[in-house]
């Protein structure tokens, strides 16, 4: 039986470093169940140096090999690479963009469909392109006193909004500000990750969550499930990671039939429509009126002991092994 050298990419270096280590160690597990494969695990540091498992300082050619410094070993060919990194350079396109420069196959959405979704500001555009209905919001390109009085007015319009750096994921420079003299002290903490910032009304809603992935030439729109916040508090990194959060999650939302073929028409729409690719994860707001309001999608979702997207595959009737090895096969 032929093999596949198979790149495991993870780390890069930001915000979600830690957490891409934790997703890392799913695909690392599910691989091992595939012996047509050879693993090799690269991380990727905030300095660009890649280091392997053992702590070797090696490099990614644009030969497609992983050579390894003060090593006479030849080097090994890369035959696919997964890029398991949250955030930057993972989910901005910047390392697809590369893999595509060197002609290398690799999971998951291609650069410009990654670069479309991370950003606030791109994404919501095309959201509406695509009529899908979304939250309402405004843009920011400089913190100043324009920018001020706009994130000012728009609290007095909506009672209370969210301040978004507008390229950074899990939260990250994500602030609700219910109080006008939170607004510019706000704005310029937003402004220290990111140089656009998005404000969105606050929705009062239910946070439900669908998992989109391809499987034998399918798209596969998964019932949604649902993150339950603690009360007055929404899903920030912490929430999101940390041991002591108060956040719960259903893999199976407690909705009607009618509203989650809805939301998954809609999950359904944007995969197609963006030109997403094997995986993503895409988040929607259900509001006290019965109104469905995408809210973001994540190009490639955590896979952490609690991430919702392999709970929600695996509830679907799929398992992670297969999925990954219906895709890799699909490269060739």
């Amino acid at each position: 039986m032929s093999t596949t050298n198979i790149l495991l990419l993870c780390g890069g270096g930001g915000d979600e470093h830690a957490i891409s280590l934790l997703s890392a160690n799913y695909f690392e597990t599910s691989l091992a169940t595939l012996p047509q494969f050879n693993v090799l695990r690269v991380e990727l540091d905030v300095n660009g140096h890649y280091r392997t498992a053992a702590g070797e300082n090696c490099e990614l050619t644009s030969r497609r090999q992983i050579r390894f410094d003060g090593d006479n070993r030849a080097p090994w060919e890369v035959d696919f690479a997964i890029p398991c990194i949250h955030g930057f350079p993972g989910e901005t396109g910047d390392i697809q963009s590369y893999f595509e420069l060197i002609n290398l196959p690799y999971f998951g959405c291609k650069a410009e469909a990654s670069r479309n979704c991370f950003n606030k500001i791109t994404a919501k555009m095309w959201f509406s392109a695509l009529n899908i209905p979304n939250t309402p919001y405004l843009f920011l390109n400089e913190m100043s006193n324009v920018s001020i009085e706009q994130a000012t007015n728009a609290l007095e319009n909506w009672g209370s909004i969210f301040v978004k750096a507008a390229s950074q994921g899990s939260s990250v420079g994500c602030y609700r500000i219910d109080n006008q003299e939170d607004v510019a002290s706000t704005l310029a903490q937003a402004f220290t990750f990111s140089d656009y910032v998005i404000v969105e009304k606050t929705i009062s809603a239910r946070e439900l969550e669908v998992a989109v992935y391809e499987i034998d030439d399918e798209i596969v729109a998964t019932v949604p499930g649902e993150v339950i916040c603690s009360s007055n508090n929404f899903y920030t990194f912490d929430e999101k990671y940390a041991a002591n959060s108060q956040a719960q999650t259903q893999v199976v939302a407690d909705i009607s039939k009618e509203v989650s073929d809805l939301i998954r028409q809609y999950a359904i729409n944007a995969f197609k429509g963006m030109k997403l690719r094997h995986l993503s994860r895409i988040d929607f707001f259900l509001t006290d009126d019965g109104e469905v309001l995408l809210n973001e999608i994540n190009t490639f979702p955590g896979l952490t002991p609690i991430s919702m997207f392999p709970k929600m595959l695996q509830n679907h009737g799929h398992s992670f092994p297969n999925y990954l090895l219906s895709n890799i096969k699909s490269s060739d």
